[in-house]
């Protein structure tokens, strides 16, 4: 997302939709796994391409985030075996 100081607002440059075939490449998660981590509240949730449609896509700046999320915890349990 973007760094404004409301989280809802979205800038010009975080506003690219990406279909799941690309959250697929990005995140290397198989289709059935996107779709059960979305339902779980586990991955950002998509929207909607237009309004009362089923075509849904992700903004890209929400699973890039989610990416750097994965790495952070990742460096954090790093960090903790290697301290012990």
């Amino acid at each position: 997302m973007s760094k404004d100081k409301d989280p809802h607002k979205v800038s010009a440059q975080d506003r690219r939709l990406i279909r799941l075939r690309e959250v697929q490449k990005l995140t290397g998660l198989s289709r059935s796994y996107v779709y059960e981590l979305v339902k779980r509240r586990l991955l950002p949730q998509p929207v909607a391409l237009v309004p009362g449609g089923t075509s849904r896509a992700w903004v890209e700046s929400e699973i890039l985030d989610f990416i750097d999320q994965r790495i952070a915890e990742r460096d954090l349990e790093v960090s903790h075996v290697e301290a012990a």
